[in-house]
This record gives structure tokens, sequence and C-alpha cells, in this order.
């Protein structure tokens, strides 16, 4: 690649380094404020009023967790009922109802932030589908992430407290105070890069070989805004952020890569806000961009180095790439949305290079937590640091505390079982989609267009994808099947709630603990060897989980 691309791409890193340092500030003293006022707008005390809530009372960690699940069964089920019923609403373009299995899969990916799709959008939904159904769900599923975050900051913060706070209130203020207003200054930007915002139907177009094709309009910038602020990644289009209806230009891409990390880059400085001591939530932020700058680096030297005679003729690795993009601002968009939870795609995974194609998938392996998603990549972190202060306690004869609370045995089972869940979701389905003989012949005559190493890769991305609540993947495969439909919605499922409820159990755990003192036992938590050790511990415990399926997948076909 030239001199003047390499430097457009390093220039795109510092623009967007330069304004999250900007916004890491005042955005997360914001936070800050919204999570621990007294006070409530008027417009949320009439919704405390028609669901029942006092929002001076608050919950036991056991409540917050029943009112996260309630809540979220029900949103499953309205967003089932609303695509069943899909032909007796209001612009529905004349599509029929989606089919059980999709219906269910779509739900279950929208309601879990995951927003895994296996439809074309714009010929199986219509507007009112994506718009009360899909946009909707993207706020409040971003909110309920959050609100587990806010949940365990609470829990660290707090002295011999029996309550983490009203899930109901975190859930309301999240959507009102934060995400609404900046989703609406965001839309009108897409709007004006050149997103499309209307309710036009179908329009005829031409193409460059003469052929015909039908395009939707539609609500895309106001489902845009939400989709990237929220991480939550599900395109109005079936291209996503590679649509030029969705993403028309490098500026618009730049946007919604700021959109993306601007909430959980600021995240840290809530959390030190919050516990009061600010020095912890640098060393969380400086760990979070330590590991994400380090994946950035690595995708884009591996789509660079332009290996193999297809590559070489081409000026470099731009199978699946968009021109506006380039291998630059493509592999930056991959690592960013699977550093988050978010799963857009501007460039087609599947194409990458095998080893360029290993490190979003490890990306996601590593949890999630650079910055991670909306509240899930903070408390996934927080997780992280607990079994840090536990092993660096070991290593080094230190009393294990973190921000003032005890790490013991129950917190280490919880933290424990945290991190196996999602390995264990993703290796198992993958497991059984190649170990079951029925299975296996149906993904390998129906799901998968490649087969070898590569097609392994893609199941596990798929799994992986899923577990994770990330919601990209290697396109090669098809997920529209009965198996995959129902494995991947219940890995979605257990992925985003069991870890919730282990969360939320933590929180309940370090909140009624009273304190204990600083002394010369106690482990550093805020200082440069931490960040390294806590960096160090992310990639060992989470992302090495994998290393014999990567051995089989990516690095195998890497190095073949």
């Amino acid at each position: 690649m030239s001199a003047a691309a390499l430097w457009a791409g390093i220039a795109q890193v510092a623009a967007l380094v330069l304004v999250l340092a900007l916004v890491h500030r005042p955005l997360g003293d914001l936070m800050a404020r919204i999570y621990t006022t007294d006070r409530d707008w008027r417009i949320e005390r009439g919704i405390y009023r028609v669901i029942g809530v006092d929002p001076r009372g608050e919950q036991t960690w056991q409540a917050y967790a029943r009112s996260v699940l309630l809540f979220s069964l029900v949103g499953v089920v309205a967003l089932y009922g609303l695509q069943r019923l899909q032909e007796l609403e209001p612009w529905s373009l004349g599509l029929p109802a989606v089919p059980e299995g999709v219906a269910f899969n779509t739900a279950v990916s929208f309601v879990t932030n995951t927003n895994w799709q296996t439809y074309y959008p714009e010929s199986t939904l219509g507007y009112a589908v994506q718009a009360v159904g899909l946009t909707v769900q993207n706020f409040v599923s971003a909110s309920v992430g959050m609100a587990i975050a806010v949940a365990l900051i609470r829990g660290f913060a707090r002295r011999g407290s029996a309550t983490i706070g009203s899930f109901w209130v975190d859930l309301t203020r999240g959507v009102l105070r934060l995400l609404l207003p900046i989703s609406v200054v965001a839309a009108v930007a897409f709007i004006a890069t050149g997103v499309v915002q209307n309710l036009d139907g179908f329009t005829g177009a031409t193409t460059l070989s003469g052929a015909t094709q039908s395009l939707p309009g539609g609500p895309v910038a106001s489902q845009e805004a939400i989709k990237q602020l929220g991480t939550n990644g599900g395109g109005f289009f079936n291209a996503n952020s590679a649509h030029p209806f969705e993403n028309p230009s490098p500026l618009s891409n730049l946007l919604q890569l700021l959109l993306i990390l601007i909430i959980p880059a600021s995240l840290p400085r809530t959390f030190g806000r919050m516990v009061g001591d600010h020095r912890q939530g640098y060393a969380i932020v400086a760990t979070m961009g330590a590991i994400a700058l380090a994946s950035i680096a690595a995708v884009t030297a591996l789509e660079a180095a332009a290996r193999g005679s297809a590559p070489e003729l081409a000026g470099g690795a731009m199978e699946g790439k968009d021109q506006r993009f380039g291998i630059y601002g493509s592999a930056l968009y991959a690592a960013v949305t699977t550093l988050t939870s978010t799963g857009a795609v501007n460039s087609m995974h599947d194409s990458y290079s095998a080893l360029g194609g290993m490190i979003p998938m490890i990306n996601m392996m590593l949890g999630e937590v650079a910055p991670g998603g909306v509240g899930s990549g903070l408390y996934g972190m927080l997780v992280l640091a607990v079994i840090t202060v536990f092993i660096g306690g070991l290593l080094v004869g230190r009393t294990p505390e973190y921000v003032g609370k005890k790490i013991g045995p129950r917190e280490m089972k919880l933290a424990s079982l945290y991190i196996l869940v999602t390995p264990t979701l993703a290796l198992l389905g993958t497991a059984l989609s190649f170990g079951v003989p029925g299975i296996r012949s149906d993904i390998e005559g129906t799901s998968l267009w490649n087969d070898g190493p590569h097609g392994l890769g893609e199941v596990l991305y798929a799994f992986t994808s899923a577990a994770n609540n990330n919601g990209s993947a290697f396109a090669g495969i098809t997920s529209a099947t009965p198996w995959l439909t129902a494995a991947l919605g219940v890995a979605m499922l257990l992925g985003r709630f069991v870890p919730i409820v282990l969360v939320l159990a933590l929180a309940g755990s370090v909140a009624a603990q009273k304190p204990v003192p600083s002394t010369a036992g106690t482990l550093p938590t805020h200082r440069p060897q931490f960040v390294g050790l806590l960096s160090v511990v992310t990639v060992v415990i989470t992302a090495l989980t994998y290393f014999p399926v990567l051995a089989l997948a990516p690095l195998a076909e890497g190095l073949s």
C-alpha cells in the first residue's frame, strides 16, 4: 500500500484517540451524575407511576437480577410477536410474516444486544418491525448493559449495603438522559453525511452491468445512530455498514467508529468517580487502550501485508473491502467492532487473510473488554481485575483487595464462573456442530460454503460471536437453518444473562462488605505494573482458552 494510504490510516486512529481523550472526562462525569443523582425528571416520574416503581426504593442483587430477566423476557416475546404479525402492520412493504425459527433467533439477538442477523433485512422486515421492534431494543438492551455495569460499580463503592440500586431507575435514566439525546444529534449528523432517512418503499436502480435492482429507503439514519452508540451492530441493510445508504463516506465511517467507542471508553471515568479514586479508572482505561491499539495494529499489518499473487496484483488484500474505506479503514472498523460488542461490518471478514481474520475472532474471545460493549466491557474488565488482584496477591504475597474490598473465595468463584461461560458456549456449540452426525451433515451440506479449516473457522466464529453477544460473522455460512437458529439463539441467551446474574451476585457480595483500609500489604491497583499484569491476565485467561481450536482453524489455514 502507498505511503499516503498508510498516513491516512494513522490519521484515522489518531483522530479517534484524540476525540475519545477529549470526551473521556466530561462524558464519564456526566454518566456518574446520571446514575447517582436523587432528582428525577418529570417524564421519568410518569414512567415510574405507570409501571408501579418507587424511584427511591432499591433492590437486592437477587431482585435486580429478577427484574433484568423479566424485562428481557417481555422484550423477546414482544419482538417475536411483531415479526410473526408483520403482514398486519403498517409500513410492512407487503412483506410476509417472519418464519418461526428466524423470528425467535432475531428476537433473542436484539434483546441480548447481539444483533446477529440470520435474514436479509431489506427483504425480510418492514419499517414497523425495524423502527418499533429493532430500534427500541437497540436502546433498551444497551441501557441494560450500562445498568449492570453501574450496579457492579455501586457494589464496590458502597459500605455494608444490602442493595445495589434500582434496575428500573437505571434503565430509564440510561435511555432518556444518555442514549436518546446523543442518538438524536448523531442521526442528524448522519443525515448530513448522506445516510438515508425516509419512509419510501422500494426504488428501482440500474447497476453498472445493466441489471436492475430494487432498493428500499427507510428510517436508516435514526437506527444507525443507536445501532452504533449502543454497540448493537445490526444493519438496516444486509450489507450493513458497507451499504452506501448506511455508510456513504469515510466521514460517516469515522463518525460510526466514534459513536461505538465514546461510552465504553468513558465508563472507566465513571467507575473512578463513583468509587472515589480516579486513578482506578485511569488504570482500567489504560489497559483497554493498550489491548485495543495492539489489536488494531495486528489486523491492519496482516491485511496490509498483501501476501500472495492476487493481493499483489490488486495492490492489496482488497477482496471483500470497499474502495471508499480501503484496507486501513476496513481493518480499523473490523478491530473496533469486535473489540466492542458491536458486530457491525464495513467489509467482509470472511474475505480477510487467514491470520488477519483470526484477530477479530480473538478480539471477541478476549471477552470484548477493550473497551467492550456499552456497560458489558466495563463489568467484564472489572471481573478480570478481580482475578488479577487475586493472582497478583498469590505471586507477591499481598492481600487480595480491590478498591477497598476483600477478594475472598465467594468473589473468586463468581469471577471464575463468569470467565468460563462464553468459552463453554462457543466451544460446545462448535463441537456439537461437527460431532453429532446428523447436525454435521446439515452444517456441511447446507450451511458452509467452504470446507477444511476455513469452514471450521466459520462455525467457530459464529458461536464465538453469539456467545459473546457480538453479532458479526464470517459470512460464508448460512445460519437460517433449524440447528443454527436454535443453537445460536440459546448461545446468545446464556451468553448474555448467565454472566449478568454472576456479575450482579458479585456486586451484592462486595456491596455487603465494609471497606478495609489500605496497608503496606495491599496490592496497588492504579500503577503501571497493575495495568501490565491486568493486560497479561486478560490475554492468558481468555484468549488462550481457545488456542487448541484456533490451531485447527485460522492458524492451520494461515500456516498452510
